[in-house]
């Protein structure tokens, strides 16, 4: 397979990258359709985001402008390192950064949250965490509430994790067992997908 430039980059962090599927250094979210995300996301004035394995908070950072003063974004990472700068630089807006791990209880207020949101996360689950996962982000949504999943696609891709780690759109509404809503392409390499509480039905 042909190798794109830009991508030499990413692919060699990749292959030196820790198994603990770290944030920090390259990412491949420069690739994404930042704008078809944020129109499936449809982000509103007010609302309380969970960004869930936020990395250096790049998304943190659009969706704490899109809820404005009246919202809150939390920005949740295992991370200790990528947060201590974004909790530097964002001291006294409308984002709380807190270190935790969206595969167990974080400790985070029940029923709070509009919109969960992981991005190139999911796919570094073992099996073993899916059924936390599960069960607190059907514990942080709030009625009504959505959990937007970003992965890349399950093709042959110029980067990315071994075909065996990605999944499917329709692998993961399997794998998480929720209230599928809706699928949106994100750029070339990258699908979003929606879902809610089955109890939303």
């Amino acid at each position: 397979m042909k190798t794109d430039p830009d991508f030499r980059e990413i692919i060699e962090y990749e292959k030196h990258a820790a198994p603990e599927h770290s944030h920090r250094g390259k990412t491949t979210e420069s690739f994404l359709d930042k704008k078809a995300v944020l129109s499936a996301l449809g982000v509103q004035r007010g609302q309380t985001v969970l960004d869930a394995g936020c990395g250096g908070g790049y998304m943190s950072r659009v969706f704490s402008e899109l809820v404005g003063p009246e919202g809150r974004v939390y920005a949740l990472d295992s991370d200790e390192q990528s947060l201590a700068a974004l909790k530097t630089q964002t001291a006294g807006t409308n984002m709380i950064v807190v270190v935790g791990d969206i595969t167990v209880n974080t400790g985070l207020l029940s029923s709070s949250f509009d919109l969960i949101y992981l991005s190139n996360v999911v796919h570094g689950f073992n099996p073993r965490q899916i059924p936390g996962f599960r069960e607190e982000v059907t514990r942080l949504l709030a009625p009504g509430g959505r959990l937007a999943v970003v992965e890349i696609v399950k093709r042959a891709t110029p980067f990315g994790p071994p075909m065996e780690q990605r999944v499917s759109p329709e692998e993961l509404r399997s794998l998480l067992g929720l209230l599928p809503l809706s699928t949106h392409d994100a750029g070339e390499y990258f699908y979003v997908q929606l879902l809610g509480k089955s109890g939303d039905r």
